[in-house]
Formats: C-alpha cells, sequence, structure tokens
C-alpha cells in the first residue's frame, strides 16, 4: 500500500514592524535560508505576515524557531549564523522560550563598541556563577567562550573598583614544542602560551590601556610557576588551561587566593597535554571540591560553542568515536 502523504499546511506569523521582518531574514536572506535548510519548509514575507508552509512537523519547529528569534530581536540583538542555530537547537530541547533572557545583560563593551555576553544558555549560567561565588570552575570545549567572558567579568570588575588588579595565568606545558627550542628569553619563550589571553585582554582595553595598566602593576599574565609563594589580595585571578596543571600546582594556585578576591579556573578535559604518567589538576578538583560554598562548577557542552557551526559538528564527532572505542573495548 502507498504511504500516506504528509499534510501541507500554511502558518501565518504577524510581527509587529517591518524592520523586524528585515532583521528577520538577514542579508541576502541567510537566516531564513538556514531555517529552510532545517525544515523543508519554505518562508515567505509580505509587509508584516510571514508565512510558512510545508509538512504539519517541520512548519511547527520552524514556527516557534521565527518567533525564538522574533523575541531576540525585540531585544535589540542582531541575528547571527551563531544564534539562528542555537535557537534551532533550543526548539528541538523545547526551550525556546528562554531564549530572550540572552539579551538582558551586557558584561562589557570592548574597544570596537562591541557587547560582549552571554550567547547561551550554558554561558549565562556561567556568568551568573562568576558573580555569586569567589571561585567558579569552567568546564568544557574549545570556543565555548569560557576564557573571553571570564577577562570580560575580570575587566568589569576592574572598570568598576571592586578589585586592584587583574591576574591571568596559564601552565606553560611544553604541548609538542620544547620552551628551550623557542627563541629569546624566558618571557618571549612563555608569551605563545598566553597569547590567548593578551588577545582578550586587547579586545576589551586597547593595547595603550593595557600597556598603562602592566607598567603599573594593575594587571599581570604569566605563566602559573610565577604565582608560588604570593598571596594574591583585592584581585581577580585566571587559570587558563587548567586541565595542564598537576594536582600540586592546582593546589598551590588555589591556595594564593586572598581577601576580596575571586577566582576563574577554565580548562577542557579532552585536551590535557600532561604526560601520560602525570593526572590533571582540573579532575582531581572536580572532584576535591565540588560540594564546598562558595565554590560553582559550571560544565558547558557542544551546544555552547560560539566559533563556527563546523567547531560543533567536529567535538560531536569525537565524543562520539571516543564513546564507540570505550565500548569496544
Amino acid at each position: 500500500m502507498p504511504e500516506p502523504e504528509e499534510t501541507m499546511i500554511e502558518q501565518l506569523i504577524n510581527i509587529d514592524r517591518m524592520e523586524y521582518a528585515v532583521a528577520l531574514f538577514g542579508s541576502f536572506d541567510e537566516n531564513i535560508r538556514l531555517i529552510e535548510q532545517e525544515y523543508h519548509v519554505t518562508v515567505t514575507c509580505r509587509g508584516t505576515e510571514i508565512k510558512v508552509f510545508g509538512e504539519e512537523q517541520a512548519v511547527m519547529l520552524a514556527s516557534r524557531t521565527v518567533n525564538g528569534l522574533l523575541s531576540l530581536i525585540n531585544k535589540g540583538e542582531a541575528l547571527t549564523e551563531q544564534n539562528v542555530r542555537y535557537v534551532m537547537a533550543m526548539v528541538q530541547e523545547g526551550t525556546e522560550e528562554k531564549v530572550a533572557a540572552l539579551s538582558n545583560d551586557v558584561v562589557c563593551i570592548t574597544t570596537t563598541g562591541k557587547p560582549v555576553k552571554a550567547k547561551t544558555l550554558g554561558q549565562k549560567k556561567y556568568l551568573e556563577a562568576i558573580r555569586t561565588n569567589t571561585i567558579t570552575i569552567g568546564v568544557g570545549p574549545a570556543g565555548t567562550g569560557k576564557t573571553y567572558l571570564a577577562v570580560a567579568m575580570a575587566v568589569r570588575a576592574f572598570r568598576a573598583h571592586e578589585v586592584n588588579r587583574i591576574i591571568l595565568t596559564r601552565p606553560a606545558v611544553e604541548a609538542g614544542e620544547k620552551l628551550g627550542f623557542l627563541p629569546g628569553d624566558l618571557q618571549n619563550k612563555v608569551d605563545p602560551y598566553l597569547r590567548p589571553l593578551y588577545d582578550a585582554l586587547f579586545d576589551m582595553l586597547g593595547s595603550e590601556n593595557f600597556a598603562k595598566y602592566v607598567e603599573r602593576q594593575n594587571i599581570e599574565v604569566a605563566p602559573l610557576a610565577y604565582m608560588r609563594g604570593r598571596t594574591l589580595d583585592d584581585s581577580f585571578i585566571i587559570l587558563d588551561e587548567a586541565q595542564n596543571t598537576t594536582p600540586e600546582q592546582m593546589k598551590m594556585f588555589l591556595t594564593r587566593l586572598g581577601f576580596n578576591s575571586k577566582a576563574i579556573i577554565t580548562g577542557d578535559v579532552t585536551q590535557i597535554d600532561l604526560p601520560d604518567s602525570r593526572r590533571s589538576g582540573l579532575l582531581e578538583v572536580m572532584k576535591v571540591l565540588r560540594h564546598i560554598n562558595g565554590i560553582s562548577l559550571i560544565h558547558f557542552n557542544e551546544k555552547d560553542v560560539v566559533r563556527h557551526h563546523l567547531v560543533q559538528e567536529i567535538i560531536k564527532a569525537y565524543e562520539k568515536y571516543y564513546e564507540e572505542g570505550k565500548r569496544a573495548k
């Protein structure tokens, strides 16, 4: 017997202003094309009326995506491929009604005038944890904004005179290259490891302000080994790439915390560059400190990736590969 044909329907969505439709469709209709490709529907606009046509289930999902995007536009958010894809993912989970909350809070403004704020629910939870806890541990894959948002929160606290110093540090782990073979003095040798932290600070402060604050010792970017023996009061301290700390280094870092200070620890447990015989301090601290008040542990996943959408697919493919490998053993 032939399979029954799917019911084709048309859904109408009314919008308040014509410019909302322009923002929704995007340059050369790029946003709507993503929706049409995802759900196999046709989306058209006439005046302030949007029509979604296709199979019943697909039209329902596409209409919910359109309404979620309109709620972002209504909050003044400029649509990008990243947030269109994120809203589609939220629709699949049935949580698209939460999307409007992402536009509420700007952490700081970059030197180019770009507002820095949460782009995913995971990032929003991370920012709230930083605000309300003394120590926040952010763990997740590359591209989830762990370091960038941490630096933004540090700059915000510094500008508000909540802290006197920003300290950013990383373990200088030899991931494939030996420090001794790199040119220059010790600072030149460790600078490549610290470059992502410099880049984030340049973005928030500009190179001239950054240089001025470094000279005044309001900002310090240094390898983790430089933290030993110090007590860090009135400081916002960020430990990046924490998966490459040893347990001893992690304990040393945590016990540097002084009065009126905050610490953020970020890392990706799938990218540990330590020799096989060494345990990761990040893996250990996630177990040791998980029940202590004032310490928050935030897990990011591939949905929180705010880089090219292929990064999400790469992360998911690796996770699947490793899971299949575990089952095969």
